[in-house]
């Protein structure tokens, strides 16, 4: 449904202004797509799309076509992660069930071209929320509820996907997925903190270890589904497509709804939660974490009455990671101004935590 005639939002990519975080040798890589039949442009040098905290995207023309090379970040990196082959093999089979899924385009598995192995992926023009709504969408009436309707609706279709007839039958190891989550995420906190250790981090792994309930049903997961991965239409504001599926496997859908709401801060939140600037779910017109945890149930008949445990594994998943990244800022492996506060951050959000977990917060 079209709001207007002509754009309310503009659709250009953001990109950065100034020099790539990390310089890549664009001819080498023109070499090697023209010994694959692919010719890179570099009539205007690719541009590195800004934000992001971890993969490097960057805009390429190849074929006379606008695309995205993706690779992972310098440094070092936590085993598994930053995984192109497997993000690639991903996307080529969810591109043919859900068409917001951008096609997989070619898979560069030689690390001595760009420094790692790296993929291109097809672009798809359109603009993404981030912490606060774009001046056009913030007198809307109704906006707010649309835009959850809309991270509700992507995830009621993406876990509706049939993973067998797209050959993702076999992906991930789906059977004992809460409880390889809990220990994993347990371990990763410590090794982030590096003998720093908060105490809640042992607190909340014991209380996780003691609620922990059985595994849902088996569905695709995105596993972070949040505005700033969703592409929207700029007249329409309709989904275009669903970005990062770097940590997409198979799982229990109500951590995947759990993990997009680990990400939804409402006015009455403490300052960690303010602090995330993930999405602007905290202005007025956005539904509560709970009233969207209860649309999602109702689109899919889910019951939610252990969602408190998926909750605070969520949101202690959030807390390591930021823990992760602000081990990189500490190592050297980033000297990214915003990893600095990390560490707080990550405290203030196992504060929270800990209220989810005694029934406190939603």
């Amino acid at each position: 449904m079209a709001l207007m005639s002509g754009a309310l939002v503009d659709t250009a990519p953001r990109l950065r202004e100034s020099a790539d975080s990390v310089p890549q040798d664009w001819p080498r890589l023109a070499i090697h797509l023209a010994r694959h039949g692919m010719e890179l442009s570099l009539a205007e040098p690719p541009r590195q799309f800004s934000g992001g905290l971890a993969n490097l995207n960057y805009l390429v023309v190849v074929d006379g076509r606008e695309a995205v090379l993706r690779r992972p970040p310098p440094g070092d990196l936590p085993p598994g992660a930053f995984d192109m082959a497997r993000e690639f093999g991903i996307l080529a089979r969810v591109s043919q069930g859900l068409d917001l899924a951008p096609r997989a385009l070619y898979l560069g598995a030689d690390a001595s071209v760009l420094g790692a192995p790296f993929q291109i992926i097809e672009f798809r023009r359109g603009f993404a929320v981030r912490d606060t709504l774009p001046e056009a969408l913030s007198g809307l009436p109704g906006i707010g509820g649309r835009l959850a309707a809309t991270m509700m609706d992507v995830l009621v279709r993406l876990h509706a996907l049939d993973t067998d007839a797209l050959g993702l039958g076999d992906l991930g190891r789906p059977q004992g997925f809460l409880e390889r989550a809990v220990e994993g995420w347990s371990k990763r906190a410590l090794l982030a903190t590096e003998g720093r250790t908060s105490p809640l981090i042992p607190a909340l792994s014991a209380w996780l270890r003691a609620h922990r309930v059985p595994d849902g049903p088996f569905v695709l997961l995105h596993n972070d589904i949040k505005l700033d991965n969703i592409l929207l239409d700029g007249t329409t504001l309709a989904p275009v497509a669903v970005l990062d599926w770097d940590q997409c496997t198979r799982g229990d859908a109500l951590f995947d709804l759990a993990t997009t709401l680990s990400y939804w801060t409402e006015a009455g939140d403490p300052p960690a939660m303010q602090a995330l600037r993930q999405m602007p779910t905290a202005q007025p017109g956005f539904p509560t974490r709970e009233q969207a945890a209860q649309a999602y149930a109702k689109a899919t008949g889910r019951d939610l009455s252990d969602f408190r445990f998926y909750r605070v594994l969520a949101m202690f998943k959030l807390a390591v990671i930021f823990h992760q990244l602000h081990a990189r800022y500490r190592q050297g492996a980033t000297q990214d101004p915003r990893y600095a506060a990390f560490g707080e951050l990550a405290d203030g959000i196992l504060e929270f935590t800990h209220t989810v977990a005694q029934g406190e917060s939603f």
